[in-house]
Formats: C-alpha cells, structure tokens, sequence
C-alpha cells in the first residue's frame, strides 16, 4: 500500500511558485535605469509583477553583485538579474513590490526624464575660446555639467568630446559650478543607450588596475 507523505517545497519551488501566482502587467515602452553596482544604463521593462521584470537591454547586460531597477518616479527596487538572451533580461525583486504606483507613474518624479550619471572631459565652444568642462549626467533632452569659467542663462553651447557626437545645447539654470543644459536635438533610446554604455566601457577601460598598483614606499626603520 502506498503511503502519501508530505512535501515541503524547496526555497526554490516556492519562489517558482510565487512568480507564476504573480500577475504579470505588460508595459508597451516604460524606460527605466538599470543599475548595475555603481554604473546606469538605460533599459526598456517589457512586462512586470509584484515579484519580477522582464527587460530589453541596447547591449549585453553586465554582471554585478549590486544591481536594481529605477524607475522616471525616483523609485528605486533592488533586484537579481535570473536570466538573459538575445537582448532580454529577466530580473527578480528582493522584495514584492506596489505594481500600480509604476503602473499609475505616481512618484516624486513621475514626467521627469531619466537621468544617467556619466563622467565626461568635454570642451564647449560659444564665442569665445573652448572652455574645459566635465560632463555629470545626461538625459534625452538635456544634462549636468560642472564648469569653471561663468555661462549666462540661456547661453547657446556646442559641446565636444571624443565618443560623443556634436550636441546644441543652451544654459537652462546655474547653480555655483554647476549648470543644467537643455538640448536641441533630443537622444533616441537607442543613441542614448549606446552612448552610455560606451563612456562606462571607456572608463572601465582608463580605470587602474588595483592589481598593477606598486606599493608604497615605507621609510626605513633606524637602527
């Protein structure tokens, strides 16, 4: 005579179980920012539920230990990358989140436009000399950059850099140092995407290698 005996689902199966019990609520195009340890890259969610988000990436996703998603609301939900193909990634949340605030975009942010943290030298030439300045963020209309030297409010600007195309822009607001560009001509997701992967692989690149790093020098012990 066969028995029957209890089963008691592995971590695994009940978080298998959870995702397959969560509705799912596809978003036609919803931007986001993937945050993958202290880098930003712009994505596309194709689909998510309380549990879990199916993205389209412009690239290859990099791996990392630290990685979540962040949405034009400001919200931010830490997640774990599950699988990824042919410019699709799968991504599990830490914790089940609220579907409806992205769903309904309420937030601190909910029309702003994602911003991605970059660094940049750049020159910006007027009418005067190119001057040297530092690129901070960039969005599809507009950006960050830090400057020495005094820009006026609504001052037109073109900006140049090596890997970045030729951009318009005009002083939109000053703070200190700091001044909020607008541009003329706005990014498509795709060039913004691929601009932002490039600087980040381009500073990977120019990183040191804290293997390669001498040690330093320790003065001698008196005898």
């Amino acid at each position: 005579m066969h028995i029957a005996r209890d089963h008691t689902p592995s971590e695994a199966e009940t978080l298998d179980l959870e995702e397959r019990r969560a509705p799912r609520f596809t978003l036609l195009i919803r931007t986001a920012k993937l945050i993958i340890e202290d880098r930003q890259y712009l994505c596309v969610v194709r689909d998510i539920s309380m549990t879990g988000a199916s993205i389209k990436s412009f690239h290859p996703v990099p791996e990392g230990k630290r990685t979540a998603l962040e949405f034009p609301t400001g919200d931010v939900y830490p997640a774990e990358m599950v699988w990824q193909k042919d410019g699709e990634a799968g991504f599990q949340f830490h914790t089940p989140i609220d579907v409806e605030d992205i769903i309904m975009a309420t937030g601190e942010y909910p029309k702003r436009d994602l911003r991605f943290d970059v660094e940049l030298p750049l020159q910006i030439e007027g009418d005067s000399l190119p001057i040297p300045a530092q690129l901070a963020n960039v969005s599809r209309q507009g950006g960050l950059i830090h400057c020495d030297t005094a820009l006026a409010i609504g001052q037109p600007l073109r900006i140049k850099a090596p890997g970045l195309p030729d951009i318009e822009a005009r002083v939109r607001w000053r703070k200190g140092q700091a001044y909020g560009l607008v541009l003329d001509t706005t990014f498509s997701l795709v060039d913004l995407a691929a601009l932002i992967d490039r600087l980040h692989s381009r500073n990977a690149r120019a990183a040191p290698n804290p293997a390669c790093r001498q040690p330093a020098a320790t003065a001698p012990q008196s005898t």
